[in-house]
């Protein structure tokens, strides 16, 4: 039996619109003007903090909130950042401070890097998400909630 039939809880089926500001109103990530999102509340696919601010809206609910850090992408991890040897980037590659580039992994997994500078033959990237440590703004608009499956014994 569901506690609330059409609104979100774990197990819904959610699909949304979503973005993600940075505290000085920059957008770091949006669906908006592009395909909804559609995700399961639970599932791992979004940081808790997300989920938490869509628990009990129903479509057509839109909301705004504030996500601490240990809410959203988590504070900043120093063993994140690492010292590359410039001979593992590309010799046409300009090393410019900001530039985020992409690195792949052992596992073959991409991920962002942001160059913080030259030290000699070295070259300074920081691997935390260029929002961890900080606060984010979200906003949500929810288009459709699919109750979850609950299985009767």
């Amino acid at each position: 039996m569901l506690l609330y039939p059409g609104r979100i809880q774990t197990g819904s089926t959610v699909t949304l619109h979503f973005t993600i500001r940075a505290t000085d109103g920059t957008v770091m990530e949006s669906s908006v003007g592009g395909e909804p999102e559609t995700v399961v509340i639970g599932d791992g696919s979004l940081f808790e903090g997300f989920e938490l601010a869509l628990v009990s809206l129903k479509a057509g609910d839109r909301q705004t909130i504030t996500l601490r850090p240990d809410q959203a992408y988590g504070p900043r991890d120093p063993d994140a950042l690492t010292v590359l040897p410039r001979s593992h980037f590309p010799p046409e590659l300009a090393i410019e401070p900001d530039a985020m580039v992409a690195f792949t992994t052992a596992e073959g997994h991409e991920v962002p890097g942001r160059i913080l500078g030259l030290r000699g033959d070295a070259v300074e990237v920081d691997f935390n998400h260029p929002l961890a440590g900080q606060e984010v703004v979200l906003e949500v608009e929810i288009l459709e909630v699919v109750d979850p499956v609950i299985e009767e014994e």
